[in-house]
């Protein structure tokens, strides 16, 4: 009998499986959801113990398919993406667990500047943390943050060693975003892709558009760049021309034109590089830029203030719109929070009022000439739109000094590797991968998604995969 039953202990445990649910079905319809993401949660630490390199694809995939709890309708109050944020933990704990056991961090890895960089910017946040005036608000936005920089980040080098995985991981999550593409085109279609519809038709899967639009934009470049890798199979490249064209067509149907934008600063990114211009010039002539702008500034916002195209109807008037900060509802909305963060930064200049806090803290600093007809007092409608002053306000002087210091090592690291390796494959995946996260960088100063899994998993992952690059692939040949 015991011989019976270890032979057929799987089709068994199955057949379990089966009457359980027909149970459930008739007798528990209320345990219906718990009871059938038992054998996801089995995969799951499976795929955790015997498979982590498959995890992490798997976390990749489903991170454009997650929804939140509040999403479900299932919590008002701690929120949570499924199934991606459990699977994040799992894996910082798993990490952790192993680390202790074993060592196995490469010590190179954690001494690259860009590394050094985010543990300075864990180290701050911490700190922050303590001192925040939302101490559990602050700790739990901290926490959250650990385990996107350990599944996204650190634990990253142990995919990407493996060159194959560059590619697997962007077509994972690029496979994800596709589903939700199509399914936010059809359900756009029914109300002829009307430019007030396309907010919220993305829902479940991204609260807004913009956001939508910030992941279609770091991807459209890399799934660009596989067509011209050699190694690349040619049934792949169909597939990424597929991919490419597709959320080509879905960014501009988004109408996030803060993606729109992010495009058109890449394409004059990648036009440096044919023009061999080397960072150092761009940085100075950037700072230059500054300076005019600053001296000059009453004159330009003068002229900005003529403008009052509303993003509204057509394509063009949503193109025009961008500069629109008399009337556009949006631009305005997002100048306002700006000076929100600015005035709360100026009452807590060093340590901030904490991370994650702002959206409960910026509705006194809001003042009555700024408010717009979406401006709320209950933080609903987003955070503080920008990855530079959001960390200014809930971290001070050094948050925002730490996220520059970021951008700029980033930026670097970037233009070293496509200037400095002689592998043409590898170059031509560096500026895919640097494009792309340079498209979320400059939507940094327009919007704020490191808080959410949608964002943090090609961000921290694009940034992981140049690391990774430069330490281990810079003088090898690259094969898909």
């Amino acid at each position: 009998m015991v011989k019976y039953l270890k032979l057929y202990l799987f089709e068994l445990l199955i057949l379990a499986y089966i009457f359980g649910n027909a149970y459930v079905m008739i007798y528990k319809k209320d345990y219906f959801y718990p009871y059938n993401i038992i054998p996801v949660l089995i995969i799951i630490i499976y795929l955790a113990l015997v498979h982590l390199q498959q995890l992490v694809l798997f976390l990749a995939f489903t991170t454009p398919l997650a929804i939140s709890l509040k999403e479900l309708g299932m919590s008002e109050g701690l929120d949570l993406s499924l199934p991606t944020e459990p699977i994040m933990a799992g894996i910082m704990l798993l990490y952790i667990f192993n680390e202790l056991n074993k060592s196995i961090t490469d010590k190179k890895f954690i001494r690259h500047p860009i590394s050094v960089i985010i543990i300075i910017q864990l180290a701050w946040m911490f700190i922050t943390s303590i001192t925040s005036t939302e101490i559990g608000i602050s700790l739990k936005y901290f926490i959250a943050r650990l385990w996107f920089i350990f599944s996204c980040y650190i634990i990253m080098p142990h995919l990407f060693k493996d060159k194959k995985n560059f590619v697997k991981f962007v077509l994972f999550y690029a496979t994800g975003l596709l589903i939700v593409v199509f399914y936010t085109t059809i359900k756009h279609a029914a109300f002829n892709f009307n430019d007030k519809a396309a907010d919220w038709v993305v829902s479940p899967f991204y609260n807004d558009h913009t956001a939508y639009g910030a992941a279609l934009a770091m991807f459209i470049p890399v799934c660009f760049s596989f067509l011209f890798i050699k190694s690349i199979p040619y049934t792949v490249k169909i597939y990424s021309l597929c991919l490419f064209v597709a959320f080509m067509a879905a960014i501009i149907l988004s109408f996030a034109r803060a993606g729109w934008l992010s495009l058109v600063v890449a394409i004059g990114i990648l036009i440096t590089f044919f023009l061999k211009i080397k960072y150092r010039t761009l940085l100075v002539s950037f700072a230059i830029g500054l300076s005019i702008f600053y001296l000059f500034q009453t004159d330009i916002l003068i002229a900005l203030g003529r403008n009052n195209t509303d993003a509204e109807g057509s394509f063009s008037n949503n193109i025009e719109s961008v500069s629109n900060i008399k009337t556009d509802a949006s631009n305005l909305e997002r100048l306002n929070r700006w000076s929100c963060a600015i005035r709360m930064w100026e009452d807590k200049p060093v340590f901030g009022w904490g991370p994650g806090t702002y959206m409960f803290k910026y509705a006194p600093y809001q003042l009555s000439r700024d408010r717009t007809i979406i401006s709320t007092n209950f933080g609903t409608n987003g955070n503080a739109h920008s990855e530079y002053l959001g960390p200014l306000a809930e971290q001070g002087v050094p948050g925002l000094f730490i996220v520059i210091a970021l951008l700029l090592s980033g930026t670097a690291l970037g233009y070293r590797l496509v200037y400095s390796i002689h592998d043409r494959e590898i170059r031509i995946l560096v500026i895919g991968l640097f494009l792309g996260l340079m498209t979320y960088f400059v939507h940094g100063f327009l919007n704020n998604f490191l808080d959410t899994d949608k964002l943090s998993v090609p961000f921290w992952g694009f940034l992981a995969a140049l690391v990774t690059i430069d330490l281990y692939h810079q003088k090898k040949n690259y094969k898909a």
